[in-house]
């Protein structure tokens, strides 16, 4: 199993459009990618600035898919300009796990 973690810091204000745009990226996720596992967004309780996504992949080539869609290209299309800083990304090959 494969996982990324994803952490997003957006500008003032940019907090609802995010949200919708991460909302986006689920919805394609549920729709479409029977090899990812999980994908889990949350927002920070004290800094609603603060996103993570938590994403389980099946395998590499379900990861490589997930990168390469269109939703994933329109969500950085769309975040972009919201973001403040970059995107820390940490992929990693999962070595426990309850689910």
């Amino acid at each position: 199993m494969l996982s990324i973690t994803a952490v997003i810091r957006v500008r003032p204000g940019q907090a609802e459009a995010m949200r919708r745009a991460l909302d986006e990226v689920v919805a394609a996720v549920r729709a479409g990618e029977p090899g990812t596992i999980g994908y889990f967004v949350a927002q920070d309780q004290s800094d609603p600035c603060l996103f993570t996504t938590y994403e389980r992949y099946r395998d590499e080539a379900a990861m490589a898919s997930h990168n390469a869609s269109p939703a994933v290209a329109h969500f950085f299309a769309l975040a972009k300009p919201m973001l403040e800083g970059e995107v820390l990304l940490v992929t990693g090959s999962e070595v426990a796990a309850k689910a």
